[in-house]
């Protein structure tokens, strides 16, 4: 029989985004006129009331805009400053051990992870309000009905939500989720039951709270967080329990505009967010796998995983050594992602030399994302978080802060040592990706550690292997962030024994879908196709 027709016009723009909410918000705000800025923005705002342990307006994140009218591509960065109060060796007598993945230190107490002191700058409300500034269509208050409507009616705890609150983070040295939502009495009405257990899947929250901080600042815009009110009552809450943020701290947030990082591959050109966002990692990656014939050895070989695993490792490492905040550190861009540097690591790899990755004790996973492509060619990609949530809800506001400090290594003389106004490294890395000057596709990913892992291994699915977007994303991945190679379910078990064979230490993790929740967008040809990781809730919605 003849294949059946497509009955759903193509789309003319469209929206991807873990949480389902959040897309349509986005959706709704395409739909009535405006562009991909607008949409991100709709359903970040959205994402902080549905998703309220990984983003939300006391956070932080990254953003990468191709603009269709100068054909450029710009960054926003807003990742969150240490507070003016804070200092090297603040913490040093309580470092215990550096996390399993090399993101977060465990620490006597946990002050860093859990409570006042373990909340950055947040800054990604003042970097949303710039973006808006920049490239934005609707006026600032038409992108909150979404996320006010969510947080006054109420949404429903999905199974990914409650995964989260409920994580075991002791093995890895960390606080409980369900143990930070105690924290405050403002989180513990929110978010537990009345046994102090985290509210199942399909419970109810209502956040009343929320919806009048978001009405504020859709009417009076990003200054009421920064300068206003809720600025007041931040600082006032901050002051009495001893965090480290004051008013001077939130004044002084200001959105910062940084070129991309451009790096070659297969004739296309991938446009990535500088440091201290992770770009970087995933640029040294392919800059080094350019160097192997990927589809001659086989998608997910034996021989492809361990010449993967080796990139992985090697830009990892020089993650480790070389990657902070450039404010504060001089980091050898030029030279990692260099033709030269890129062939010796490749010639290590083909030489059969192993790089090691071991750790002195897992970025948390509490990581969102969004990607846009409006009717005019404007792309949007966008990555924020809470980085670690820090359990506070300051009274009567409705959204909890970060607890970034986590990311800080307590260690005084290192890259990433606490420093006032210093921004840690961060995985997040929304990139775009160029044939020439048009935009072909776009990703993001939320998953920590493992996001330029993931980001890395579709790009290669997509521009290696020729898959679709969906399948590209869909396929199996791998992770290779310490001594231990960890592969998602679907390896092959053929393919596992031969590593083992071949000497790597390799563990299998009980996941279908594993190592972050890679969401994008394809463009080629005009013909705009969405992929959404089934390991999030989330889909693609066009608009025709």
């Amino acid at each position: 029989m003849p294949r059946p027709m497509r009955r759903i016009p193509p789309a003319r723009a469209m929206i991807v985004a873990p949480q389902p909410e959040a897309v349509e918000a986005g959706a709704a705000v395409l739909a009535a006129g405006g562009n991909a800025m607008d949409a991100t923005l709709a359903c970040a705002f959205t994402q902080g009331v549905v998703d309220p342990m990984m983003c939300g307006l006391g956070g932080l994140g990254v953003m990468t805009v191709h603009d269709p009218r100068s054909r450029a591509q710009i960054v926003f960065d807003g990742l969150s400053p240490c507070p003016a109060a804070a200092h090297e060796a603040m913490w040093a007598h309580l470092f215990e051990r550096e996390c399993t993945d090399g993101y977060g230190f465990v620490l006597k107490g946990a002050p860093n992870e859990v409570g006042r002191a373990s909340v950055t700058v947040p800054s990604i409300l003042r970097t949303f309000a710039e973006a808006h500034g920049a490239f934005g269509r609707l006026p600032w208050r038409d992108l909150f009905a979404g996320a006010i409507a969510c947080a006054r009616e109420g949404w429903m705890v999905r199974p990914h939500v409650h995964m989260m609150m409920t994580a075991d983070e002791r093995a890895y040295g960390r606080v409980n989720i369900a143990d930070k939502l105690a924290h405050t009495p403002d989180a513990a009405r929110l978010y537990l039951r009345a046994d102090g257990t985290p509210k199942r899947p399909g419970e109810r929250v209502v956040n009343e709270d929320l919806a009048a901080t978001l009405e504020t600042i859709a009417r009076d815009g990003a200054d009421a967080f920064y300068t206003g009110e809720i600025a007041r009552r931040i600082a006032a809450d901050m002051a009495a329990h001893g965090g480290l943020v004051t008013a001077a701290d939130l004044a002084a947030v200001q959105a910062r505009r940084v070129a991309p990082l451009r790096v070659p591959y297969r004739g296309r050109t991938l446009v990535l967010p500088p440091p201290p966002a992770g770009g970087i990692f995933v640029g040294e990656v392919l800059r080094i796998l350019e160097h192997f014939d990927l589809p001659g050895m086989g998608h997910n070989s034996p021989a492809m995983i361990a010449v993967l695993a080796e990139a992985l490792k090697r830009a990892g490492l020089d993650k480790d050594r070389h990657v902070g905040d450039p404010d504060f550190v001089d980091i050898p861009l030029d030279r990692l992602l260099s033709d030269a540097y890129a062939a010796d690591c490749a010639a290590c790899i083909k030489a059969g030399e192993r790089a090691s990755l071991a750790r002195a004790g897992a970025e948390p996973k509490g990581t969102t994302t969004i990607s846009c492509v409006d009717r005019d060619g404007m792309v949007v990609s966008v990555t924020h978080t809470l980085g670690m949530p820090s359990g506070v809800v300051p009274p009567g506001l409705g959204f909890m802060l970060n607890g970034a400090m986590n990311w800080y290594d307590p260690r005084p003389g290192r890259a990433t040592s606490i420093a006032p106004g210093k921004r840690r490294f961060s995985s997040m890395s929304p990139l775009i990706v160029m044939e020439g000057e048009e935009p072909v596709a776009t990703l993001g990913a939320p998953g920590g550690a493992w996001i330029g892992v993931a980001l890395a291994q579709v790009l290669v699915n997509l521009l290696d292997f020729g898959m679709g977007i969906q399948e590209a994303v869909l396929a199996p991945r791998i992770s290779a962030t310490s001594e231990t190679l960890d592969l998602s379910l679907r390896i092959p078990r053929a393919a596992e024994a031969a590593l083992r064979a071949d000497g790597y230490r390799v563990k299998r993790v009980p996941a279908t879908y594993a190592f972050a929740g890679v969401h994008g967008i394809a463009m080629w040809d005009g013909l705009l196709e969405g992929a959404a990781d089934p390991q999030r809730d989330g889909y693609a919605a066009g608009i025709a």
